[in-house]
């Protein structure tokens, strides 16, 4: 039964969910929030709702370049290069994102008659976005519960995995990897040289995948 929907960047994570957990998922958000990559990943996240035949909306945030502050607002300049740590990679944090993003599906959710609200958060976020880690999911989960005369809630499943499990799953599930967007920068191609895009690069090696995605610098 198809009783959840399922917020979905375009990014490797959100896509391998779609595949995934296809059979229980009867919507697709994607949130078009001004960030430097969402043109990007918005086009590609609608390709694999087609493909599955799983219906996809776009909800616009436009209000959130003018009133939040992050790079991922900036422009390409702002985001910096380098590993993930929690200092170089603090500027890209959106306050809030996820919990704005969820709210917003929950509603939408339960407008539906749908029970849940997926998002494919992992265990490297958690170190450097707080509305990433396992106990902003629970506490969010029971607040749109709480919420909702439906009992909507939110369904992580990747909560505590890694970006190469998630990659190896996708693997298993036959998905183009190609296909998906990960660079902050959100340029023609991928840098090569974000945090992301090395976390991609990383991803994709541990899991045993080529890496046909076009990069800057390779």
């Amino acid at each position: 039964m198809k009783d959840s929907a399922l917020i979905l960047s375009g990014g490797m994570d959100s896509v391998t969910m779609l595949h995934e957990y296809a059979s229980d998922i009867a919507l697709a958000i994607s949130f078009d929030y001004g960030s430097n990559h969402n043109v990007r990943e918005i086009p590609l996240a609608r390709i694999h709702c087609e493909r599955l035949a799983i219906r996809h909306i776009v909800i616009p945030l436009s209000f959130m370049p003018r009133y939040f502050r992050s790079s991922l607002l900036e422009g390409a300049d702002a985001i910096p290069e380098g590993e993930y740590s929690a200092d170089n990679m603090a500027s890209t944090v959106v306050p809030f994102r996820n919990g704005i993003m969820l709210s917003i599906a929950c509603g939408i959710a339960e407008s539906h008659g749908l029970r849940r609200v997926m998002i494919a958060n992992h265990g490297g976020d958690h170190n450097v976005y707080p509305d990433c880690r396992p106990d902003f999911i629970r506490d969010m989960s029971a607040a749109m519960s709480n919420g909702t005369d439906t009992h909507v809630t939110v369904w992580a499943p990747y909560t505590n995995l890694t970006k190469a499990d998630i990659a190896t799953h996708g693997k298993s599930l036959g998905i183009d990897y190609s296909e998906t967007w990960s660079c902050y920068k959100g340029g023609a191609v991928h840098c090569g040289r974000c945090a992301t895009c090395l976390e991609r690069r990383e991803a994709l090696r541990l899991a045993g995948i080529e890496d046909k995605t076009e990069y800057e610098s390779n």
